[in-house]
């Protein structure tokens, strides 16, 4: 029988000294930024319902939930996404506060990656979201904080912006069923474009599958309005097309011309997505550290409905980053190691007490002798030795 009580499971791993402090400093300059401008923090269960993360909305899969029943039998799994929950969580316990909500949280989740691809299948997250409210304004304030979010940890990024729905009003008009429409969205992502011209190749030589065929190539600057245009066919794509390029410049108001690139090929996993759709990257990580957007009719399937948007940063992705590019170092040893000689154990932890109480790091000596605890601080980088007795002796090592 094989025993696996000294490994983690696949797709998981423990987190050592720097890495935890790199986790809490990513976690800490991002919470505190989102309640700079009026978030509230909330966290919801590790385990939910199985009904909350409905496929048939959420778009997440159910092979890569992980699963379990309650004392009751009832399905239940481990979060594997952030915003489903806060959806159910703002159509009960807030249904009747006052609207728009602007809610923050972190916290992880979980999802099965069978094939690994180097992915985590526990990844800690952190994003917001804004709910009932629409339009431009909301969306240029979540788009904006976005890019604070990420310029506080990773200034060196690039942020991707498209529209959900100028690839579904041109998926509307093939003649295909929702299945194959989506087998085109997943190709689109993916960028497989073997996978996407199979598909489009059946069907013919019309200008909606051309233009869903071009779609993953519309990618980068200004220009890309111009292409994509004479791509549109009907009015609701060239309406979202027009309403994407009134956001991208209003932000090159703000200087972030050169940060911004537009990807209409920018169709994101969960279907949900509703209008303008986002994804954060940095060069040295090939995976996005953030993703948003707009999902206006999520609430309305926990019988709530209101506009909404918001993102998701991958905490753990950019805390790795943090670690490589050596923004954090190894944690620094405490500045004094106390020893209580015998009978003086409670004066060495009072003293201890007092000098933690002025804002210095202190460890209590566990030795039986002195030699000991000097030994031990050498070993260990601790410069100063505190011996406490009759007397106060501090030695500097």
């Amino acid at each position: 029988m094989k025993r696996y009580k000294k490994i983690t499971p696949e797709g998981t791993r423990d987190l050592l000294f720097e890495e935890c402090q790199a986790r809490r400093i990513v976690e800490q300059k991002l919470s505190e930024g989102f309640a700079s401008h009026g978030f509230h923090e909330v966290v919801t269960p590790g385990l939910e319902f199985y009904d909350v993360f409905d496929p048939e909305y959420s778009g997440i899969g159910q092979e890569v939930m992980y699963k379990l029943t309650d004392q009751r039998g009832r399905l239940v799994v481990m979060r594997p996404d952030a915003t489903l929950p806060i959806a159910r969580l703002t159509a009960t316990r807030l249904q009747n506060s006052p609207r728009p909500l602007r809610l923050f949280y972190t916290q992880p989740i979980y999802r099965s990656n069978p094939n690994l691809t180097g992915r985590s299948d526990e990844v800690v997250q952190t994003g917001v979201e804004l709910l009932g409210a629409g339009g431009k304004r909301a969306d240029l304030e979540v788009i904006m904080m976005a890019v604070e979010s990420l310029q506080s940890c990773v200034p060196d990024f690039r942020l991707e912006i498209g529209h959900a729905g100028f690839f579904r009003a041109l998926a509307q008009q093939l003649p295909v069923s929702e299945d194959v429409r989506e087998d085109i969205r997943r190709s689109i992502e993916a960028k497989n474009y073997p996978a996407l011209d199979m598909i489009l190749d059946t069907l013919g030589d019309t200008p909606s599958a051309n233009a869903i065929r071009k779609l993953p190539r519309l990618f980068g600057g200004e220009e890309v309005f111009a292409e994509a245009a004479a791509l549109c066919v009907g009015e609701q794509p060239a309406e979202t097309l027009a309403y994407l390029k009134e956001l991208y410049e209003s932000l090159t108001k703000l200087g972030l011309g050169d940060r911004i690139i537009i990807d209409l090929g920018l169709v994101q996993r969960n279907d949900y997505y509703t209008g303008v759709v986002f994804s954060g990257y940095v060069e040295d990580y090939g995976d996005a550290l953030l993703n948003g957007g707009r999902y206006d009719n999520l609430l309305g399937c926990f019988d709530s409905p209101m506009s909404a948007i918001g993102f998701a940063v991958n905490v753990d992705a950019i805390s790795k980053l943090l670690l490589e590019q050596g923004k954090v170092g190894v944690p620094e040893p405490p500045e004094l190691l106390i020893h209580s000689e015998d009978g003086f154990e409670m004066e060495g932890l009072s003293y201890m007490a007092r000098q933690v109480a002025e804002g210095r790091c202190c460890e209590y000596s566990v030795f039986a002798t002195r030699e000991e605890a000097q030994e031990s601080a050498k070993q260990r980088g601790i410069p100063t030795l505190v011996i406490v007795g009759n007397t106060i002796e501090t030695l500097k090592l």
